[in-house]
């Protein structure tokens, strides 16, 4: 391919999504389905604009790996523990079942054994990159059910090594099978290798590379330890987005968290886009056209049996009834590891040419599905779950509460014992209802939309009281309505140190979650160790003003890391001079 091939082909593939996806997400469908339309258009079996998909999808997938690795640095390893019982419990029953299920299904529809097994492992998979790209689009990934599916996913890659053994088990020319004790040892030596590495060596050489204050240096160098971890886990026939999702929970905790996800991100969001284009493209409409009847039947039925199952699961585990219905809706597509899972199957005979074909054919069709079942989820919640819609907001008070979970539920009691009645929003459904068990009028809605706002009463508010749980609706909301109701005042929570900067940055005086609390435990230990509670109050005074001081200080210079790290340096020295001056004149 020459150069002017591949812009011609990179015009093609953003064309498409600019025109395609804004429609779909205006017609509430959202962005992957106006993705894999887009590539069906401009695939060989449509307008044949693009002639080889398959080279483009292997590409394009690393956009799965970079969202869970994203996914993983909004994790610590605590929350990843916390998830155990769900990962092997849910997971481990999820895989197990659908595959014993459709395995029996296939057989009765005439497949053989090994044939029916093989389409029971490619069906028990689910599409990472749909699932959770839906369940963050729509802002219910840490619900019951988003958290559900997350863990499902999960471990339906760790599934990865054994399904491949059974493939080579069932294998009619097979030279070797069973377990492979040397490919399993490498397997744990590579896991371990990124925790050492993450936790000894990684630090220090992403600090020698944000010293040299080149962003784009960064930028290569993030890029860079995914593709590692991705080859390194390649190499041992491991799940890639298995090990970046590692990697980034190993890295959760790391000073250059955010500055990863913030170099990351783009290149992320393109390279999932590519990929449901490229997954749209492998649609062949003439098989479609042929065996319509077939293709989109046998498509629905496994569409139907997942949901079954996952909400079955879903009952086991006492899920309310709509986070059963996120947790079938959201992951009950085939999903693209099927391809790997049939492909390796017709290179080693167990699978024919023909079956092959409308195997993928259904993959992709299950695929369009679930965008559809997601926004029937959404219809079905409004009409038959007790939340109110969006758009039905019947209070305009002068104080609104955006976020009502335990930051804003405080800000709520305090204004309520004062006789001040809050319009109380929450994007939570399960908050929702928790809270207004309790006696407090709290509506379901993402108060981050301008609709939302604007039947919340905005216009007419004197006061918007942000408390939501996301850094970015968060800044979104105050950038909006600073904009468009700059009389409204704000009070705004911060969750970190570099959130509060963002904020700053729109003359907000951000509230940070733990700083208050924080000082508070200061000043308690001081007087444990002997200080008078009265020289401990004027300490944790001084450090106060002194940290707000630090604060417009870095402001300006909070992208240049050297500058920053000189100013945080010279900010503790005179922290410490300034201290020892008031233990000094208190002892006098």
């Amino acid at each position: 391919m020459n150069h002017s091939d591949f812009l011609v082909q990179a015009a093609i593939y953003l064309a498409s999504a600019i025109i395609l996806v804004p429609i779909f997400k205006r017609l509430g469908l959202g962005s992957v389905l106006g993705y894999l339309i887009a590539g069906i258009l401009i695939g060989p079996f449509a307008l044949k604009l693009i002639a080889d998909p398959e080279h483009v999808l292997h590409f394009a997938e690393f956009g799965v790996v970079l969202m869970l690795f994203l996914i993983g640095l909004e994790l610590e390893s605590q929350k990843v523990w916390e998830l155990r019982k769900l990962l092997f419990g849910l997971g481990g029953m999820q895989v197990t079942v659908t595959i014993a299920l459709v395995t029996v299904i296939a057989h009765l529809l005439h497949f053989s054994w090994p044939e029916a097994l093989i389409v029971g492992m490619g069906v028990a998979m689910s599409s990472t990159a749909i699932g959770l790209t839906a369940l963050i689009e729509k802002k219910q990934l840490h619900t019951q059910g988003g958290q559900a599916a997350f863990a499902t996913l999960l471990f339906q890659d760790l599934s990865v090594i054994p399904l491949f053994m059974v493939l080579a088990f069932i294998a009619p020319h097979k030279t070797a099978s069973g377990f492979d004790l040397w490919a399993f040892t490498q397997s744990i030596a590579v896991i371990a290798a990124i925790v050492l590495a993450s936790k000894t060596v990684l630090r220090p050489i992403m600090r020698m590379v944000a010293q040299t204050g080149m962003r784009e240096v960064f930028v290569a160098f993030s890029l860079l330890l995914v593709i590692g971890v991705s080859l390194a886990m390649a190499s041992v026939g491991l799940s890639m987005a298995l090990g970046t999702f590692l990697a980034g929970v190993l890295l959760a905790d790391s000073e250059y968290r955010y500055e990863l996800r913030l170099d990351i991100e783009p290149v992320k969001g393109l390279l999932l886009g590519l990929f449901f284009i490229s997954v749209g493209m492998t649609v062949d409409l003439a098989l479609v056209a042929s065996q319509p009847m077939l293709i989109f039947g046998f498509a629905l039925l496994i569409v139907a049996t997942k949901v079954g199952i996952l909400m079955g699961l879903g009952q086991l585990f006492k899920y309310p009834l709509r986070d059963k219905l996120l947790f079938g809706a959201a992951i009950s597509q085939i999903g693209e590891f099927a391809f790997v899972i049939f492909g390796v199957a017709l290179t080693q005979d167990s699978l024919s040419r023909e079956t092959y074909n409308i195997l993928n054919a259904i993959v992709a069709v299950s695929m369009l599905v679930t965008p559809i079942l997601l926004l029937l989820y959404d219809r079905f919640l409004n009409l038959q779950c007790g939340e109110r819609p969006q758009d039905a907001i019947p209070e305009n008070n002068s104080v609104i509460i955006a976020g009502f979970g335990r930051f804003g539920q405080i800000v709520g009691r305090v204004l309520t014992a004062k006789g001040i009645t809050p319009t109380l929003i929450d994007n939570d459904p399960n908050q929702v209802d928790l809270t207004r068990q309790f006696g407090w009028r709290c509506y379901y809605g993402d108060a981050s939309r301008l609709d939302v706002l604007e039947e919340a009463g905005i216009a007419e508010a004197k006061l918007l009281v942000i408390a939501v749980n996301d850094a970015t609706a968060t800044l979104e909301m105050a950038k909006l309505v600073k904009e468009r109701w700059p009389q409204v005042k704000i009070v705004v929570r911060a969750r970190s140190r570099t959130d509060a900067f963002d904020l700053r940055e729109l003359d907000l005086h951000p509230i940070r979650e733990t700083f208050y609390s924080s000082l508070e435990a200061a000043k308690q230990s001081l007087i444990i160790i002997g200080e008078t509670a009265a020289a401990a109050g004027r300490i944790i005074k001084q450090f106060e003003k002194h940290d707000m001081e630090q604060l417009e200080a870095t402001l300006k210079i909070r992208h240049d890391r050297k500058a920053l790290s000189s100013q945080m340096e010279q900010g503790r020295q005179d922290l410490k001079t300034l201290l020892e001056m008031e233990s000094t004149s208190s002892e006098t």
